[in-house]
């Protein structure tokens, strides 16, 4: 019989190794016992699995719920046991008789820290074992002293389903038969440093309950999306990409029912449509991890393996994703990777110990936004997060993450005053571990998804940041131009009359367009805490802030760089993105309104069809100005160029509101050049100033050190585009 001292650690749930103890063993005499921990029950009995005959009584030999007995048997059997609890007989497998959940292959990977796919053992998985369905439980807590899994099939109680540890990896397995998906659970961890009691949600998590409830659900693991070539076409550095970002919480919300979230269904059916009918390449969504808190926008996320129950299931958003793809829309998601809040549910000393976390705050926490932050030189946490960027590209479908505060995480020193940060191994500011991180990242969705576009948010000047790890670059794809955005915001918020003296902050990102490869970033931080809307920004009445805001809109989608326009500017909502409503809808019966978003519109067709426009963004050779010089009039004028150098597109830019008739600007190529976008046409709600019989002919008069030159009529607070056509 057991020990009376296992008996009560078993009771108190402070027992380490249950599978030594618990199921059926053999003594020392040879002889057969089962032990079981069944709190609330008041009887038990060993049932022969195979004929379904009773074999044995247990003696409840602790009133917490501890049975044991003796087994006339010579040898180990399949057995079940038969419990009466509260007026109840019910038949159960015994977790007990089962055995190791994951392989050595998987346990070596996993503490080496190199298992591509974390998320395929560690987390919940409804699996068939020996005949028997369950759910096969694992997590990583190298720290605890005892850890369970409790959920609604155990009435939440620790006693009853402690875990077996696995130590040369720290991790805690078991597989409980009968748990069905859909089933609700959390890990119950014990610290053995301080003796604390945790309720922990699972970090490999694949569905959360919607807040303020914070258990996961049982669910499987989704099936992988296959590789898609037309999706790498699509997300090619040389593609057109004009990317739509949305907030899906406040896209639209349905007012008559609470003010309700969308469901992904409902996304499918209104926002992909819609998105796809404006001729946006991408939707980009800011982070749909589960989150506990509205007001973070998604930026502070608890369970990074699971989509937010704010919009549906994990399945919801699978097929959000597929109607996104068979409208030709890719989708990016905000993945954050640089922090994670500190809710006790969480990952905060999620074993008792500093475990995803750094010890030291001065390193392990975000002064800006009262954040942890991830300790990357360990290698079981860039698992985990490598794993989960893995999850959401190859078993999702999405086609590219977009990484959220890169500098945050670049900098030892970001946010931090003198004496509040510890200086990297070489006395520097720099960040190591996080660089060789981010390095690791790229390298390995390079080579396992080779179609995916990673994109940086990184606003400070460290070089490489869109240039190939095994070239000193970190990997990623794409980087959001956040001076040019600052810049040419400042520019066009400015009183026409004062530009001459500015010209500069609209040409000088040129000087350096092509060190990384850009987005154009107008997205959802420049329409919060007080900024106010991009058409609030705008100067003057109310015909010429719609006018600015429509010039400045033609200028950035012809400029070099991929796009990115937060919602509600395709349509120049006036007020601040507010997360708690839907945008202003009915605005779009105001022609003004109306107007900016057919712009939108025709401009996206526009950069899709005319190759000058996106094929050669991050090549010197995609991009000329004409004139940038002509501060005094607040004009400036450039061309692009694709593949074929001949195919040109020519924009002029007026940003005063003064018509300019006989402005000549000079062009390399004679013959027609059609205007594809006049942003002064009445269609987008201008005065109709602009270019007689929709194009321009060159003429044989040499202008700006080009062979050839237009005569033009330059609307007011207007971009003129133009196509070389013959």
């Amino acid at each position: 019989m057991l020990d009376l001292r296992q008996i009560e650690k078993l009771c108190e749930g402070r027992h380490g190794d249950p599978f030594a103890v618990l199921g059926m063993h053999r003594d020392d005499l040879g002889r057969l016992w089962v032990r079981a921990m069944l709190p609330g029950a008041s009887e038990a009995s060993v049932i022969d699995a195979v004929r379904d005959h009773p074999v044995a009584g247990l003696t409840q030999r602790h009133p917490a719920g501890f049975f044991e007995g003796f087994v006339p048997a010579a040898a180990p059997f399949p057995y079940r046991l038969r419990v009466a609890a509260r007026g109840v007989v019910r038949t159960i497998e015994d977790p007990y008789r089962f055995g190791p959940v994951l392989g050595p292959t998987d346990l070596w990977l996993l503490a080496e820290g190199t298992h591509l796919r974390p998320f395929e053992t560690l987390g919940a998985h409804p699996r068939v074992v020996e005949g028997v369905a369950g759910t096969a439980f694992a997590v990583w807590a190298p720290n605890a002293e005892r850890v369970s899994v409790t959920g609604d099939f155990n009435e939440w109680d620790g006693r009853c389903h402690p875990m077996r540890l696995r130590p040369e990896a720290g991790i805690w397995e078991i597989f409980l038969p009968g748990v069905p998906a859909g089933a609700r659970y959390k890990f119950e961890l014990r610290s053995r440093v301080d003796g604390r009691v945790l309720y922990k949600c699972d970090p490999y998590g694949r569905q959360s309950e919607l807040r303020p409830a914070t258990a996961n659900l049982v669910v499987p693991l989704p099936a992988a999306a296959a590789p898609s070539d037309e999706r790498r076409r699509a997300n090619a550095l040389d593609a057109p990409i004009s990317i739509y970002e949305v907030h899906a919480g406040s896209w639209r919300r349905v007012t008559g029912q609470g003010n309700r979230f969308l469901t992904w269904d409902e996304l499918a059916d209104t926002l992909v449509p819609y998105a796809a009918e404006l001729g946006f390449t991408h939707i980009e969504l800011l982070p749909v991890n589960e989150h506990p808190l509205d007001a973070s926008w998604g930026y502070q996320p608890i369970g990074l393996y699971a989509p937010t129950a704010r919009h549906g299931t994990p399945s919801g958003f699978h097929a959000f994703v597929q109607t996104c793809h068979r409208r030709g829309l890719g989708v990016i998601v905000d993945w954050v990777p640089g922090h994670f809040p500190m809710d006790e549910h969480g990952l905060v000393q999620f074993d008792g110990t500093h475990l995803y976390e750094h010890s030291d705050p001065r390193e392990g926490r975000h002064p800006d936004w009262g954040t942890l932050i991830y300790n990357f030189g360990r290698r079981e946490v860039r698992n985990f997060l490598i794993g989960n960027a893995l999850y959401w590209l190859e078993r999702f479908g999405v086609d590219g993450l977009r990484v959220d505060a890169v500098a945050s995480m670049l900098y030892r020193d970001y946010s931090r005053a003198a004496g509040e940060w510890v200086a990297n191994r070489y006395g520097g500011r720099e960040n190591l571990e996080a660089i060789d991180f981010l390095r690791a990242l790229n390298t390995t969705i390079g080579t396992e998804r080779p179609e995916a576009v990673m994109v940086a948010e990184e606003s400070t000047a460290f070089p490489a940041v869109s240039r190939p790890a095994y070239d000193g670059g970190l990997g990623f794809h794409l980087k959001w131009n956040m001076g040019w955005m600052h810049d040419t915001l400042h520019y066009i918020a400015r009183d026409p009359i004062h530009r001459r003296h500015h010209q500069g902050e609209l040409t000088f990102g040129l000087l350096y367009a092509f060190h990384e490869n850009f987005i154009l970033p107008l997205s959802h931080d420049e329409v919060v805490h007080g900024k106010g809307s991009l058409l609030g920004r705008m100067p003057g009445d109310r015909w010429q802030r719609f006018a600015n805001l429509r010039a400045y809109l033609a200028f950035m989608w012809s400029h070099p760089g991929k796009k990115l326009l937060f919602m509600g500017g395709e349509f120049a909502q006036p007020g601040e993105w507010n997360h708690e409503q839907g945008l202003d809808w009915h605005l779009l019966a105001d022609p003004m309104h109306a107007g900016v978003h057919r712009l939108v519109r025709d401009l996206n067709r526009l950069l899709r069809s005319a190759p000058a426009l996106h094929q050669k963004d991050f090549e010197p050779a995609g991009f000329e100005w004409i004139d940038h010089s002509d501060s005094d009039h607040s004009v400036v004028a450039f061309l692009r160029r694709g593949h074929d150098p001949q195919r040109i597109v020519v924009t002029v830019c007026n940003f005063t509101p003064v018509v300019r008739r006989g402005y000549w600007i000079g062009v390399p190529h004679a013959g027609r050049y059609a205007e594809c976008i006049n942003t002064d046409s009445q269609f987008y709600g201008g005065s109709d100033v602009g270019t007689a019989f929709g194009a321009a002919y060159a003429q044989a008069q040499p202008w700006h050190q080009r062979p050839y030159s237009l005569e033009l009529t330059l609307p007011p607070l207007g971009t003129l585009i133009f196509e070389w056509t013959e």
